[in-house]
């Protein structure tokens, strides 16, 4: 019987409307905004300057410490400058601007070939060392380098690599087309995180609305050992790690833990993808698979983008925004943020560009909150949204930190729930940007 996760959740509708779509390169880009912090943790530091010649591949920026990634640039042609633009989140930030030369060149070392490889000599450090030269960092929206989490922390061992085939988000079928189209290199990828972390056994889990990719990687997994594919029940948000690790391994990870305190280790099926390509092809991570979809949009689409094309590039070659859109979101409904602009980059972190109309995003009016717990019901990390609203409202910083305010995952459940229309999320982010500021200090 398909597993899910035991505390919480929601069915939010799917609405996949690009899930047959197959995956098409985007047209290159004339220009690039290549942002130098693509990652959680500390921004690289620019290697390149003003006129120098860049091919695609070319690293532009150097992992500027240990939990860091290093910058590729994603075209050929001429570094115009290192500037300052406006990010997803609408804030500046500094990017390495390259005007492209039309000629598409790659870096000799990176195999283009689209022969399949699937045996390495390398030792289980050579492949971890690969991965971090290569910038390879979570694609599944937190962007954490990948290296590092191939490197437990003294005293932990991993048990177990679980692969994020989950894609519970609404609207974003970005991971379900490449579980369709490069099944046989994820893998070869995961095949490839097992050996790097010295575990006999890897999972991919998928949600049951998927059995195309499920029969796919099924039987391509029968001719790789210790490659098992698990269905799981739709559920949401299954794809956050803690979630996911409690479906496959009947364990959870405690408040401020991490998950390797279990045995487990988490990786996007995207991000077994780029481990496969850097390890295997030499590649490094400077495209990736992005969705561009919504109920309006005339061409629902899966396109292959270069890190730093302009998201309105994208939506253009998706047949345009359409007239009665009220907001444009980087991500999915749920957890995406909505754009100032849509002349933003795409980055290692972007999954989808969701358009959704005016009558879409109408908030309702907010009224007092009833006492119903159905927010504390769906919450997956056994929260109260109601109490963090109300104390960040009132700026009790101590006790929304006793409360665990930093456990929250930004899922949504509770606003998405909740029959008094109260934006719980928006206030629990507010919360948690402060406590967080006060944590850190503290540390420091």
């Amino acid at each position: 019987m398909a597993h899910t996760f035991r505390i919480g959740g929601i069915h939010p509708s799917a609405n996949k409307i690009s899930a047959g779509v197959p995956i098409t390169p985007a047209e290159l880009p004339d220009i690039v905004h290549i942002p130098i912090s693509q990652h959680i943790g500390a921004p690289a530091q620019v290697l390149v300057k003003r006129g120098d010649l860049v091919k695609v591949g070319t690293m532009i920026a150097k992992a500027g410490g240990f939990v860091s990634a290093n910058i590729h640039s994603s075209i050929s042609g001429t570094v115009q400058k290192t500037e300052e633009v406006v990010d997803a989140g609408g804030y500046k930030k500094t990017v390495v601007t390259i005007q492209s030369d039309g000629l598409d060149t790659w870096e000799e070392s990176i195999d283009r070939s689209s022969e399949i490889v699937r045996e390495t000599a390398l030792s289980p450090e050579e492949i971890v060392k690969k991965i971090g030269e290569l910038g390879i960092v979570g694609m599944g929206g937190a962007t954490f380098p990948t290296q590092v989490k191939l490197m437990p922390p003294k005293g932990t061992k991993a048990e177990l690599v679980i692969i994020n085939g989950v894609e519970c988000e609404p609207y974003l079928t970005a991971d379900h087309r490449i579980m369709l189209e490069r099944g046989e290199e994820i893998i070869i990828g995961a095949t490839l995180l097992k050996k790097a972390l010295g575990v006999s056994k890897a999972v991919i889990g998928v949600e049951e609305n998927k059995p195309d990719a499920i029969k796919n990687l099924t039987q391509i997994a029968e001719n790789y050992p210790g490659i098992e594919v698990i269905p799981l029940k739709v559920r949401y948000p299954q794809g956050g790690e803690k979630q996911l690790i409690d479906a496959v391994m009947r364990r959870q990870v405690k408040s401020g833990q991490l998950p390797i305190s279990v045995g487990a280790v988490v990786q996007n099926v995207g991000t077994t993808l780029a481990v496969y390509e850097a390890v295997m092809k030499n590649k490094p991570l400077f495209e990736r698979v992005v969705t561009v979809t919504g109920k309006d949009i005339k061409a629902p689409s899966n396109f292959l983008v270069r890190i730093g094309t302009s998201a309105d590039k994208l939506i253009e070659a998706a047949g345009g925004l359409p007239e009665n859109t009220g907001k444009v979101i980087s991500g999915g409904p749920m957890m995406g943020k909505a754009l100032v602009t849509t002349d933003v980059p795409v980055t290692k972190g972007t999954s989808g560009i969701l358009t959704l109309s005016v009558k879409e995003t109408k908030r309702k009016p907010m009224r007092n909150c009833i006492r119903c717990a159905k927010c504390v019901h769906v919450c997956p990390m056994g929260l109260n949204p109601a109490f963090l609203m109300r104390d960040t409202v009132y700026k009790e910083w101590d006790t929304l930190e006793k409360n665990h305010i930093m456990d929250c995952i930004e899922c949504g459940s509770c606003s998405f729930t909740c029959p008094a229309n109260r934006p719980l999320l928006d206030r629990i982010r507010q919360g948690k940007a402060v406590v967080g500021g006060i944590i850190r200090s503290r540390k420091s």
